[in-house]
């Protein structure tokens, strides 16, 4: 049961960590090929990129790159935070109550109380263990 319990709770914090985490990954085409995919960072370049013309050139001509990059991201949540100013008049109080009960769990008490503290044992007259004959061992 107490294995359940961890692994369960282990379980748990990935998910709330694995949906609030922001994702994003680039795709490098060249053409209709899918040649270089990279997380976190933008993917590296086939080579074949054309370079684009200075103006200084007489060529006229625009060749269109075969090359292509695509960036995706996966957004995660951003709004965990519970607002306590929507909460409904029974819910204020269930917090109230639960908080007050969970506080009041970890009070001590300032001494300890011994009922027997001003009594003395009783008189022993007879050595009841050895007069039944009953011995632990």
């Amino acid at each position: 049961m107490q294995s359940f319990k961890k692994i369960s709770a282990f379980l748990m914090a990935f998910v709330v960590l694995f949906s609030t985490m922001s994702f994003s990954f680039s795709e490098h085409f060249c053409g209709d090929h899918l040649v270089d995919i990279a997380f976190f960072s933008k993917a590296e370049s086939c080579g074949m990129a054309m370079e684009t013309a200075s103006n200084d050139s007489d060529c006229n001509a625009i060749k269109k790159d075969c090359c292509s990059d695509q960036i995706q991201q996966i957004e995660g949540q951003s709004n965990l935070k519970i607002d306590f100013k929507n909460l409904t008049l029974e819910q204020q109080q269930f917090v109230v109550a639960y908080t007050y009960s969970y506080l009041n769990l970890f009070e001590s008490f300032d001494n300890n109380v011994t009922a027997f503290q001003n009594y003395s044992p009783p008189l022993v007259e007879k050595d009841l263990n050895v007069l039944y004959r009953v011995f632990r061992i």
